[in-house]
C-alpha cells in the first residue's frame, strides 16, 4: 500500500498492516464495515465520511496515512512480535523524516508491541518521537467489538481537540 503522506502534516494515522481487501483495491481502511473513515468524520477531521479512493484529499487538510507492517494479512493477529517490532522501527524512521506533529497509531495492542510499552493505553502517550506527539486510537476495523462507533467517534475527537489546541513553531 503507498503511504499517503507529506512533510509537517498535523496528523500522520497509521494503521496496522493492509487487510486482504484494501491491499487488493489499493486504498486505506477500503473493506466495508472498517470505521476509519467514519469515525474521521465524526471526530471532526473532515467534513464529510470519506471514500477510501478518496484518501488522497487527507494531504491538503494536514493529514496522512501509512502502515506499520506492510504485508497484507486476512487478519492482524497474524503478525508477529517481530514484524512489529520492525514496523514500529519503520514508523519511526518515517516520523523523523516527514516530522508530523502527531503520530496516530491505531491500534493498541500493536503500538504495544511496536513500542515496547506493554502497558500502554488509548489516547495521549508521555513519550514523543523527537517532536512528534505520540497518540494511540483503537483499531478501528469492524471486527474490533469492544469499540462501539459513538466510543470511537469520541476518541478521535479528543485527538482532534488536542490538534487544534497546538500551535505550530515558526
Amino acid at each position: 500500500m503507498p503511504d499517503v503522506i507529506a512533510p509537517d502534516l498535523r496528523v500522520l494515522f497509521c494503521g496496522i498492516n493492509p487487510g486482504l481487501y484494501t491491499a487488493a483495491v489499493g486504498h486505506n481502511f477500503a473493506r466495508p464495515g472498517n470505521r476509519f473513515w467514519p469515525a474521521l468524520h465524526a471526530g471532526g477531521f473532515t467534513d464529510r465520511v470519506l471514500a477510501p479512493s478518496e484518501e488522497r484529499e487527507l494531504l491538503a487538510l494536514g493529514y496522512g496515512i501509512t502502515n506499520m507492517v506492510e504485508r497484507a494479512t486476512a487478519s492482524a493477529d497474524e503478525l508477529s512480535t517481530d514484524e512489529l517490532a520492525a514496523g514500529g522501527q519503520r514508523l519511526a524512521a518515517k516520523v523523523r523524516r516527514y516530522r508530523p506533529r502527531f503520530l496516530a497509531v491505531l491500534g493498541i495492542g500493536a503500538y504495544r508491541s511496536a513500542f515496547g510499552r506493554p502497558h500502554a493505553a488509548p489516547g495521549p502517550q508521555p513519550e514523543t518521537l523527537e517532536a512528534t506527539r505520540l497518540w494511540v486510537l483503537p483499531n478501528p476495523s469492524g471486527l474490533n467489538a469492544s469499540y462501539q462507533p459513538e466510543k470511537l467517534a469520541a476518541m478521535f475527537r479528543a485527538l482532534h481537540d488536542a490538534v487544534a489546541s497546538t500551535t505550530v513553531s515558526p
